[in-house]
């Protein structure tokens, strides 16, 4: 009996962990496994853990290797990909993975979806995109981007129609019922519970603005001398994070955790969630902080004013300026009410607009055809 499941084939980079990784894993995990049959294509020769553990519980997962300026080899791949597993729909993760996809699916049946999940910082032009993505865009069904300000950066520096470009943003599963006592986390990362904990997850790389983050909390920790700061995730700049707080004097109240699996089970320990980068979409660890109430201190910068409500869920301030961070730091570590305040507000939030059930029936609409 031929199978009357919409067959989708997700294009991406990897299934390392990152933002876009998750957004591919909660749309599969959550769908009706009777309508739809999900399937993953990773292009950069690495399939990433979220990969396997897809894998092992029965998507099929292909890898190839990109090479270097323009692979038409992989273009062929992908068409010969899209007849061979019978593809209803081609979901292109960010731009290279869209370029080679929906060439690939030229001519086929095959309804391509591009999805924009960030932007590079500094975002540029590039001249040859001018002519050559209002021709992709023909080739297109749908273009969707993580947030307003994603969506912007589309149209303006990949020359696609801003109104063609609709907004899902990205959504999670609730992590309220998953939250542990404060004494269970303080044990698995070998903390004191004398001290009061901030902190944030993500990759230590540059764009993240950590060293910003830093010199923020050396100014809070002088006002609340029990502070300590967790950063959790690994990354290319991870020594130099640890000679900057050498150099500050707070080598001992800096926690670099390392790569953790599962690492959001620690938001919990958290009194406030922060986020320092020059650039984001929709952050996910911001929207798992808000599921469990965590006021957050975010930089203001792309998707982030979309998600956290300046003085209602918690406190936007201008990218990479250390003395504004601390000071909105400060001021709701020295407020219990308004930290509860704030998490209730975000809680509420998270609810009404960033649950995974709300993203996926917008994903599954174009799936269907019915958006």
């Amino acid at each position: 009996m031929k199978d009357s499941r919409i067959k989708i084939l997700h294009v991406t980079f990897n299934m390392g962990i990152g933002g876009t990784e998750q957004v591919i894993r909660q749309i599969i995990e959550n769908s009706d496994a009777e309508k739809f049959a999900h399937e993953i294509l990773c292009i950069d020769g690495e399939v990433g853990p979220l990969g396997r553990a897809l894998a092992e519980k029965g998507i099929h997962v292909a890898c190839t290797q990109r090479q270097a300026g323009t692979d038409f080899k992989l273009i062929r791949f992908i068409r010969r990909l899209i007849k061979s597993r019978d593809v209803d729909v081609l979901h292109c993760h960010q731009y290279t993975p869209y370029f080679y996809g929906v060439l690939g699916a030229a001519g086929k049946r095959t309804r391509v979806i591009f999805t924009e999940h960030g932007r590079f910082y500094p975002d540029r032009h590039h001249f040859k995109r001018r002519f050559i993505n209002p021709l992709l865009v023909m080739l297109t069904r749908h273009i969707t981007a993580i947030s307003k300000s994603t969506a912007d950066a589309v149209a303006e520096y990949e020359y696609m129609p801003r109104d063609k470009i609709d907004v899902i943003y990205n959504g999670i599963r609730d992590l309220q019922a998953e939250a542990q006592d404060r004494s269970v986390l303080l044990k698995a990362l070998g903390l004191d519970a004398q001290y009061r904990y901030i902190g944030t997850i993500s990759r230590l790389e540059p764009i993240k603005n950590q060293a910003m983050m830093i010199k923020a909390f050396q100014q809070s920790k002088l006002k609340v001398p029990e502070l300590k700061l967790v950063l959790i995730g690994d990354g290319a700049i991870k020594n130099e994070l640890m000679v900057l707080a050498k150099s500050l004097g707070v080598e001992q109240d800096v926690i670099f955790t390392g790569f953790i699996d599962n690492p959001q089970r620690f938001l919990g320990l958290f009194e406030i969630f922060l986020l320092s980068s020059f650039s984001e979409g929709t952050s996910m660890t911001l929207l798992e902080a808000m599921s469990l109430s965590r006021p957050c201190v975010a930089t203001s910068v792309g998707g982030n004013p979309e998600i956290v409500v300046d003085h209602e869920t918690g406190r936007l301030v201008a990218s990479d300026n250390a003395a504004l961070f601390s000071e909105a730091v400060t001021g709701l570590l020295l407020d219990d009410d308004l930290r509860k305040t704030y998490g209730a507000a975000g809680r509420a939030r998270f609810v009404q607009a960033f649950t995974a059930e709300h993203m996926i029936k917008c994903y599954h609409s174009l799936y269907e055809g019915t958006r």
